[in-house]
């Protein structure tokens, strides 16, 4: 019980600094500017970063069982602070994945779930409450 309280721990510790990261960035880069160039960096700059944390635990495996990243960084930085940074670094090591094993039916069948059936979704969510709220 203790081991799933501190994977907690790192996890919200890492989503913290995330989305405290992002909405810097989203300030720093969204002055009056019309194109969403924050959420655009950080959905890039955190796919670079999932990426490396992917490819040190691929060469973590094949170099010593051990391993180089701990279970405690992992869960920090993948799944805590890239996780709240942005979720499309998540969809991109889900895509990877899919690809390494050659699955690539299920890569585009996801990819395209995940972007069109996405923005499908924040359309009825978004037109659902409007009707709801009489803004129709």
């Amino acid at each position: 019980m203790k081991v799933l309280a501190l994977s907690y721990f790192f996890v919200g510790a890492g989503g913290a600094f995330g989305a405290m990261a992002r909405y810097a960035l989203h300030l720093t880069l969204q002055r009056h500017a019309i194109f969403p160039w924050g959420t655009l960096t950080a959905n890039l700059l955190g796919c670079l970063i999932m990426g490396a944390l992917a490819q040190l635990v691929v060469s973590s495996t094949w170099f010593n069982h051990a391993g180089l990243i701990p279970e405690q960084h992992r869960l920090l930085f993948a799944v805590g602070f890239c996780g709240s940074f942005t979720t499309l670094s998540a969809l991109m090591l889900e895509l990877h994945t899919m690809l390494q094993r050659n699955e690539l039916l299920a890569l585009f069948s996801y990819l395209a779930v995940s972007i069109v059936g996405g923005f499908a979704c924040f359309y009825a969510g978004f037109t659902l409450l409007r009707m709801l709220r009489g803004y129709a």
